[in-house]
């Protein structure tokens, strides 16, 4: 199954996932503290994660480290911009709206 970018975020555990390793890279064993979920848990959203190329894998030693991938995060803000624009348009035209009501 092909996973996309918006399959990772769509999950509260997994956005909070991306939250705690965009800070520093984490082995399972330390994602999994900040859950009140079994490391099996943890273990299948970052699998998924994985599957969405969100977070990447590296071996050291004994102990697997996930990092944040950026550039595929900027695939949601490259998405999202085409709303901001719309909602900035729309901010906008609500100060014209209010600065005319002032003038009267």
């Amino acid at each position: 199954m092909r996973r996309d970018i918006f399959q990772a975020i769509a999950d509260p555990t997994r956005r909070s996932i991306i939250a705690l390793i965009a800070l520093q890279a984490m082995t399972p064993n330390a994602l999994a503290e900040h859950f009140d979920t079994t490391r099996q848990a943890v273990s299948k959203h970052l699998r998924i994660l994985q599957e969405c190329k969100v977070v990447k894998a590296e071996q050291q030693g004994r102990e697997i480290y996930y990092a944040l991938e950026i550039d595929k995060m900027k695939e949601i803000d490259k998405w999202l911009e085409q709303f901001r624009k719309i909602w900035e348009d729309r901010f906008d035209n609500l100060d014209k709206l209010l600065a005319k009501m002032q003038k009267k």
